[in-house]
């Protein structure tokens, strides 16, 4: 994942694509994406961008989050001959066509989430009042759903998105799958059924989630904490399984070469993560979920804690080298 998050405007919007690549191809598209990012970060009114890469099976997407400082600027770079012409580019990696959709960010409930979905919809011609009084139905259903996070509607733009688009969040898969096979929803989707023409979902899910446990009733992880949490366990484990191990045991007394020896231990790094993390998570819940009233403080004391962590394990390890 890659993100490059500055504080946002009042009128800020996102673009939410999510496209899927076709096997065999992932590493082309991540060059690709690497250009795009590059251009779109030249273009004005560009604020920042979030890389999601896929995390099947619960997500088989690349989701692109891109944030502008306004609706005239995000339609500006979707119009633009530039991304129009890297568009064309890509076109041979893709399975079937991108979902593009701009997103207001004036208000909670928008990507990332623990698990989150998008519904696209197509109404029917003059159907629309319709679709909006169904809409209030089934938002008011899913905010009793156990484990919901937030909701967000919204309605086409005009030679950008003709869709109606739905952001659904909850605390966790389970929960959100629980939801979307509940007989409540079900029967809201047949009453639906007159006046919609396609509905397309599509999941996305953030990487790292599954090393931090949901707890009901509150909020998910945020992703940028996550982050940190990762590289505070990845970077003594990579350093200490490569003095330890991979360097003199793999390529020296094995004599493994590098690329083999660094896969062996990137393999390592990940499942020792995958207990590391999850036990740090537990002793950093004060800072993950801190209580109502004291998340400002709560933040600023991790996020300061973890880089001092940082600072210290890195001159410990240059007395090492």
């Amino acid at each position: 994942m890659t993100a490059a998050a500055l504080r946002p405007t009042a009128s800020a919007v996102t673009i939410v694509t999510q496209t899927q690549v076709r096997e065999g191809r992932t590493e082309e598209f991540a060059a690709w994406q690497e250009r795009i990012g590059q251009a779109v970060a030249e273009f004005p009114g560009f604020i920042g961008q979030t890389v999601m890469r896929p995390c099947p099976p619960a997500q088989v997407d690349w989701v692109i989050l891109q944030k502008f400082d306004g609706v005239p600027s995000a339609m500006a770079w979707l119009r633009s001959g530039q991304r129009r012409r890297l568009l064309e580019q890509v076109w041979p990696l893709l399975v079937g066509p991108d979902d593009v959709h701009i997103v207001r960010d004036g208000e909670a409930g928008v990507l990332p989430a623990p698990a989150s979905i998008v519904f696209a919809t197509r109404i029917r011609q003059g159907c629309e009042d319709a679709y909006r009084r169904w809409e209030r139905k089934i938002a008011a259903a899913q905010a009793n759903a156990a484990g919901f996070q937030g909701y967000r509607f919204e309605p086409p733009v005009p030679g950008v998105q003709e869709d109606w688009l739905a952001i659904l969040r909850f605390d966790s898969q389970e929960n959100l799958d629980a939801w979307l096979r509940s007989p409540a929803r079900q029967a809201l989707l047949e009453e639906a059924k007159v006046f919609t023409e396609e509905v397309r979902a599509r999941p996305v899910r953030t990487g790292f989630d599954q090393w931090f446990p949901t707890v009901a009733g509150r909020q998910g992880v945020p992703v940028w904490k996550q982050n940190m949490l990762v590289l505070l366990m990845l970077y003594p484990v990579v350093f200490l399984f490569g003095m330890i191990v991979q360097v003199p045991i793999l390529q020296g007394r094995a004599g493994l070469p590098f690329w083999l020896a660094l896969f062996l231990g990137n393999v390592a790094s990940v499942t020792l993560l995958s207990g590391l993390v999850p036990w740090t998570s537990r002793r950093f819940g004060w800072w993950l979920r801190p209580g109502d009233g004291r998340l400002q403080r709560a933040d600023l004391a991790g996020a300061v804690l973890v880089a001092s962590l940082y600072a210290a394990t890195m001159f410990v390890f240059s007395q090492l080298s």
